[in-house]
């Protein structure tokens, strides 16, 4: 046993109470300005649409630090990246808080998304090497739980500062818990020892990627507002980021010290399982980003009550994840990843039927059994991709999939949005063409009403255009889950004791 898997910190309660709250800061971040778009889009002037940048910046740049948290622990050690993490972090979130404009806003939100990119991944390494071997099980689950009740609780968090104080409190709530977080991790893991390994870092594979994807994320985000590949701007940025990630690919297939080890696709569970785990998580991450957005665009539902209608989904994994750590090692994590994806498919086919007449409970009563989904998602899958694996390869092969899946819910906040409002605006042209001059219905009402009848039929329309674009994108993702289930079953057999 090394001395890393002997050290024990003093208090070992508070100890993996501090460490959880970091990730859970971090998580919490990736939804807690969702509901609180249309406020901060309103108070800098710009788009609904364009405001989705507070969102894709930090969860971007979140993904382009992920890479080279590997290098960097071994380098400084995890205890100091870890503390180092939290400080940028928190001092970025005053940034953020103080920002004046959009473009502010969005520089320190991608700040703020590098400096959180290694909190997950440390964090993973030094609950399992405080635990007991025959205990690390129940450390991953305790993440697990704390990604799932992160993004839960950050809508609601959100909406309640945002409604009651002002949409920079989201950022500022982050500097207190930082501290105390970066005074209890260095008093408790001081004495954990570290060797310092002096690895070459794969610079050109670093480049690259982040090029690739940065550049590729911004096509995705201005495709729209640019009518896509009619603009010059969107056609050479597109073919700027493939030539950059095929360049990528064939260079850490090569390199000797990659930043990103492709070679684990070999690994038939590594593979169908990331896969599969970015897909679901992109699918969950969409509706957690336009549901909010609906209930408050369309529906008149302020920040607080939008975060209150989506939190419930939080409550059913508070209790499932530790039964889930506790008896996962007798059951086949393939069946209980085929039921998460089965129960948000039937979470997403009750919204599909949705109308403008939905009431809160209902919601609520959805995101609840939602709930059930997600406690089953997060910790099968992992199993899953990780199963076959061992050594070093399984670090690895935890930041690359952390890594492909954060870059797929960064894509699918922007597919998301332009689905969404690309949608609305097809269904309200052809919903518009009834309203006629030549229609005689129409006439004698705008004879009578006049220009406010006009503004208020205008008004149905549209409410009624993005109600129809939400059922179409539910059904989407209704589909898209199930078609995933059978290829869950193309792994390998895996259990949480493996």
């Amino acid at each position: 046993m090394s001395e890393q898997q002997q050290f024990r910190p003093a208090n070992m309660a508070l100890c993996v109470f501090a460490i959880s709250l970091g990730v859970f800061m971090q998580v919490l971040d990736s939804t807690i300005a969702n509901v609180s778009l249309p406020t901060i889009a309103g108070n800098m002037g710009v788009s609904l649409n364009q405001g989705t940048w507070v969102i894709t910046s930090f969860t971007v740049s979140n993904a382009i630090g992920l890479p080279i948290t590997a290098w960097l622990s071994r380098r400084v050690g995890e205890v100091r990246l870890y503390v180092g993490a939290l400080i940028l972090f928190s001092l970025m979130s005053l940034m953020c808080g103080v920002s004046q404009t959009m473009s502010q806003l969005v520089v320190f939100r991608t700040l703020q998304g590098l400096a959180a990119a290694p909190l997950f991944p440390v964090s993973q390494v030094l609950l399992m090497s405080i635990f007991p071997k025959d205990k690390r099980h129940m450390a991953l689950a305790l993440i697990g739980m704390v990604a799932v009740v992160g993004p839960i609780l950050g809508p609601i968090l959100g909406g309640w500062l945002t409604y009651d104080y002002s949409w920079p409190w989201i950022f500022f709530i982050n500097i207190p818990i930082g501290i105390f977080t970066v005074l209890v991790v260095l008093q408790q893991m001081k004495g954990r020892p570290h060797t310092p390994q002096i690895v070459k870092l794969d610079v050109i594979g670093l480049a690259t990627m982040a090029l690739g994807v940065g550049v590729l994320q911004v096509v995705l985000d201005k495709g729209n507002d640019l009518d896509w590949f009619s603009n010059p701007w969107i056609i050479g940025g597109s073919i700027f980021a493939v030539i950059m990630l095929v360049f990528m690919v064939i260079w850490e297939l090569t390199d000797d010290n990659p930043i990103i080890n492709l070679k684990l696709f070999r690994n038939r569970n590594f593979c169908i399982g990331t896969i599969i785990l970015t897909c679901g998580y992109a699918g969950f991450f969409s509706i957690n980003l336009i549901l909010p957005q609906w209930l408050q665009s369309n529906m008149g539902y302020t920040a607080l009550w939008a975060g209150l209608a989506c939190a419930p989904m939080g409550v059913l994994p508070l209790f499932l994840t530790p039964i889930l750590g506790k008896f996962g090692h007798k059951m086949d994590m393939r069946v209980l990843a085929a039921g998460s994806f089965v129960v948000i498919a039937m979470t997403c086919y009750a919204r599909a039927r949705f109308n403008t007449d939905v009431d809160f409970a209902t919601v609520a009563w959805i995101q609840l059994f939602m709930g059930i989904g997600i406690a089953l998602f997060f910790m099968p899958m992992t199993t899953i991709l990780l199963s076959d694996l061992h050594g070093s390869d399984v670090a690895d092969a935890a930041s690359l999939s952390t890594f492909i899946r954060t870059i797929g819910a960064s894509f699918a906040s922007s597919l998301t949005s332009w689905f969404w409002a690309h949608n609305a605006a097809l269904h309200h042209s052809v919903m518009s063409e009834h309203i006629s001059s030549y229609n005689p219905l129409v006439a004698q009402d705008v004879q009578h009403g006049g220009l406010s009848y006009l503004e208020n039929i205008n008004g149905t329309i549209t409410n009624q255009s993005y109600m129809m674009s939400t059922i179409d994108l539910f059904t989407f993702l209704m589909v898209m889950l199930l078609i995933l289930v059978p290829f869950i079953f193309f792994t390998k057999k895996a259990s949480a004791a493996h």
